[in-house]
């Protein structure tokens, strides 16, 4: 008669250890890190483009309306998002002191694009070069500067940058890297070696393109086979 125990059955060690702090605050800083500056950059790129300053010029007597973006503007903000960019992917490519360098420059390519987007925010430069075109006088000059509040967006955005940078610093020593699964650590690996059927002639042909011999059976020599027993001793009524 079958009965049902009462007792549950015993879990195993990976169910009932908790996961260590460390590993869950490395977890947390990367998936941080990939937001901001992932976050980061799309911001900069896409405020670089929009339009920075206004003004207008005089050409025969009327006001001509001008208008420049942020890559008219300075174009640094931008080429150091993408940067930024490259460097957000690289940390996560290589390993000790060469991964401190490339957050470095996470960090200091998002503080850069925040500092050109803050100093060439009023565009004058941009416009008066826009005003020398227009009118083709190299003396004309814009006039009614007017801001638009993506500079600062822009420079909002390489904050983000930044923050990602500090946080490869700070973090980065225990986060994993894209090459680690695939290091070796030296030691021989056994060789699988695919089972052959004699009688299926494609297994012969792929035993060949290996390197392999069909036509040897490693059951049939114990020299080949390292599980094969050792032959045992004569009695010894024969071994005299």
């Amino acid at each position: 008669m079958g009965y049902v125990s009462a007792v549950p059955p015993p879990r195993s060690d990976a169910d009932s250890e908790p996961e260590a702090p460390g590993h869950r605050s490395a977890r947390r800083s990367v998936a941080a890190a990939l937001l901001l500056g992932t976050l980061g950059a799309t911001v900069v790129l896409l405020a670089s483009g929009r339009t920075w300053a206004r003004g207008t010029t005089a050409i025969d007597g009327d006001a001509l309306q001008l208008a420049a973006d942020g890559r008219a503007v300075t174009g640094l903000p931008a080429a150091l998002a993408i940067v930024g960019l490259a460097a957000l992917v690289a940390v996560f490519a290589v390993r000790g002191k060469s991964r401190l360098l490339v957050s470095a420059l996470l960090a200091l390519s998002g503080l850069g694009a925040a500092l050109s987007a803050l100093f060439g925010a009023d565009g004058r430069r941009a416009l008066d070069a826009q005003a020398a075109r227009t009118t083709a006088d190299t003396a004309a000059h814009a006039a009614g500067l007017t801001q638009t509040t993506w500079p600062y967006v822009t420079a909002a955005g390489a904050v983000l940058i930044l923050a990602a940078g500090l946080l490869a610093l700070r973090f980065g020593r225990g986060w994993p890297s894209m090459g680690g699964r695939y290091e070796r650590d030296g030691s021989a690996r056994p060789r699988r070696v695919a089972a052959v059927d004699p009688d299926r002639p494609e297994d012969l042909w792929k035993a060949l393109d290996r390197g392999e011999d069909p036509t040897t059976d490693p059951a049939a020599n114990p020299t080949t086979d390292p599980t094969a027993n050792p032959p045992a001793d004569p009695p010894a009524d024969q071994a005299r």
